[in-house]
């Protein structure tokens, strides 16, 4: 495992690459023996100077839920990340280019909780009783890491790639739509790019909250009432630039539009 130096050291310039935009070498290059416990740790250090800034948590994201982003990435195990306050946009937004890094974007399913949600047990059914609604998001990624020849260590320690997300408008209850079957067309300048259903995510979207409820109690951590729980991509991720117009079709649960700027 990595000395508490070095993960403040990789922390500090995780967050310095957060600031000027930038990318930089992979953690996995120069330290191999670098664990998952390891890029957590890095994560976590970062999340908490970030907090002592001045942001606030909203929410989680869990990444890597698909077979579609397995493949696309080469990495098998789902991972989480944080989300903050200035990190939400409303259907519609114009989102500024430069304020990422390797600039994706993947068509997701968020979960806002009405109670409190812990391990280390909980099922998909613990899951959905204590979802609020179920709201369509598009996740814009945002990778300070090099790409090539990354490894989950790598993924994890960069917030799990996490930018931003753009939530849309219909919000649906666990029980009022069969969300294995909610659609992603996502188009970018009018042309369609990848598609989707939920179910792509672990069988059913839902489910990666509880995988998520179960590894905090490992840490000895829940999930909160009011966190926005980001479920993970059913779709590969699609590279954007600036002007580039993105519209999400969900069908039933109506579409999210954004524009790169």
């Amino acid at each position: 495992m990595l000395s508490n130096e070095i993960i403040t050291q990789i922390a500090a310039e995780l967050a310095d690459a957060d600031r000027t935009h930038g990318v930089i070498p992979r953690i996995t290059g120069r330290y191999p023996e670098a664990t998952v416990e390891d890029s957590y740790a890095i994560q976590g250090v970062w999340r908490d100077a970030q907090i002592a800034a001045g942001r606030r948590l909203v929410g989680r994201k869990i990444g890597l839920t698909s077979k579609a982003m397995q493949q696309a990435t080469g990495i098998t195990e789902p991972d989480y990340g944080v989300m903050f306050d200035d990190t939400v946009y409303e259907s519609g937004a114009e989102i500024p280019t430069d304020h990422f890094s390797n600039v994706r974007i993947e068509v997701e399913l968020a979960f806002v909780l009405k109670r409190p949600l812990e391990g280390p047990d909980c099922t998909l059914d613990d899951a959905l009783t204590a979802i609020d609604y179920a709201v369509p998001a598009l996740e814009v990624l945002n990778s300070h890491i090099e790409l090539e020849g990354r490894t989950i260590v790598d993924t994890i320690s960069d917030n799990a790639a996490y930018g931003a997300m753009v939530l849309g408008e219909v919000r649906k209850r666990p029980d009022e739509i069969d969300l294995r079957w909610v659609p992603g067309v996502l188009s970018r300048n009018g042309e369609i790019e990848e598609t989707g259903v939920a179910a792509g995510v672990l069988g059913h979207p839902a489910t990666g909250v509880a995988w998520l409820a179960n590894k905090f109690h490992q840490h000895g951590a829940r999930l909160e009432a009011g966190e926005i729980i980001l479920a993970g991509s059913f779709t590969r991720p699609m590279w954007v630039s600036r002007g580039d117009e993105v519209l999400c079709d969900y069908g039933p649960m109506g579409t999210i539009t954004c524009r790169f700027v």
